[in-house]
């Protein structure tokens, strides 16, 4: 295998020696699980550069709690890894379908899309989790950052810094991950609120010592699941009160939210991909993030609400800047997700200081702008 990747490596360095000699944008792929993110989705913005020969754990210390994976690995192979050890990884990365229409990703798709599941607001995101990281830059340099230790005071955190980057500084090949032990115990709890109600809650419990992992506001229903200690998550039960979903419902839910797959998100897909005369005109997939103490927003459409209240995903044919407006009313922002229209997806403006610094980060990782041009910032 190291033989393997050691070839898989080099034959990269080459393919990225040949496109800097030709200035040749390289559009950096593993399954295509991503691609509807891409801007301006389906079209490439670049030769692709294939990441999946470079695959496998190169080292994993369960007694530790680190495992270092190569960015090709599919995510699948490294949770069932991690499983076969009581661990996974505590932020939940979606897994959505790829190419070959298999449910995963790679690793390395993983963090330069940053991504996060239901616990993101309890147990951070991606970037927490990232100890140390080697990429190839923009001058076809490999070079690596951080470590495999939890704490690390080499200097600046770069490896975190590639985490949500969209592969616009450089292709990371290899990352060592923070996992954690599997929870001894979990409870779903379900209680019938209304959005206003539920924020309310959410916002009160966020003050108290109690075992929270995620939670889930849908059609005047509120999901919040338990995690922790057996002791503290039956005690925090008992307090809440509520329905308590089984185990397996809970696990399917909580799966269909994290991947995308809840009917939710699929209803949206297939609403937006109706023939013009059946949909709706203007529909769109708004990802909105404020902070999680927000009101509810005076918009219409269907909510799915995540994160406390800090993530909320509205399918609405509501004007695009009064959606913005209201999400910049309550401290956040709001891009849209899935649309029908391409360029809708596009990245939105930033301002001039965070473009200057964007683009000094670039350049200095990337100076020939290589790689995924336009995926993360208009321009870059």
């Amino acid at each position: 295998m190291t033989m393997q990747n050691d070839l898989a490596l080099e034959r990269l360095l080459e393919q990225i020696r040949a496109a800097l000699a030709q200035c040749t944008p390289l559009e950096i792929r593993g399954h295509g699980s991503k691609d509807f993110l891409r801007p301006g989705a389906p079209a490439p913005c670049g030769r692709p550069l294939d990441m999946t020969e470079l695959c496998g754990i190169s080292a994993y210390e369960p007694t530790e709690l680190v495992v270092t994976v190569r960015a090709g690995t599919p995510l699948l192979e490294l949770e069932a890894a991690l499983a076969e050890q009581g661990q996974f990884l505590a932020f939940e990365p979606p897994r959505f379908t790829g190419r070959d229409g298999q449910l995963g990703g790679t690793v390395g798709g993983m963090v330069a899309a940053g991504l996060a599941g239901p616990s993101r607001a309890c147990v951070g995101s991606v970037r927490d989790f990232v100890l140390g990281a080697s990429m190839i830059n923009g001058r076809a340099e490999l070079l690596s950052f951080g470590g495999q230790v939890m704490k690390n005071v080499a200097g600046y955190d770069l490896s975190r810094l590639l985490a949500g980057s969209q592969g616009v500084l450089g292709v990371i090949c290899e990352v060592s991950l923070k996992v954690l032990p599997q929870p001894v115990a979990t409870a779903t709890l379900r209680f019938a609120l209304s959005q206003v109600e539920a924020l309310e809650y959410l916002r009160r419990w966020s003050r108290q010592a109690l075992p929270l992992n995620a939670s889930v506001w849908l059609d005047g229903q509120l999901l919040l699941r338990l995690s922790g200690a057996r002791a503290a998550v039956e005690a925090a039960r008992q307090a809440l009160g509520g329905d308590t979903l089984p185990a397996d419902v809970a696990a399917a839910f909580w799966d269909s939210v994290r991947d995308q797959r809840h009917a939710f998100f699929t209803a949206a897909q297939q609403s937006l991909h109706q023939p013009d005369t059946q949909r709706q005109p203007g529909l769109r997939l708004w990802r909105v993030s404020v902070p999680p103490h927000a009101p509810a927003l005076a918009l219409p459409g269907d909510w799915l609400i995540e994160w406390s209240g800090g993530l909320r995903w509205l399918l609405s044919s509501a004007a695009p800047e009064q959606v913005r407006a209201a999400a910049a009313q309550a401290g956040g922002h709001a891009s849209v997700y899935r649309s029908r229209v391409a360029a809708e997806r596009q990245p939105a403006a930033l301002a001039p200081v965070l473009e200057r610094l964007h683009r000094q980060i670039k350049d200095a990782f990337d100076p020939h702008h290589l790689f995924n041009p336009g995926r993360l910032v208009q321009g870059l």
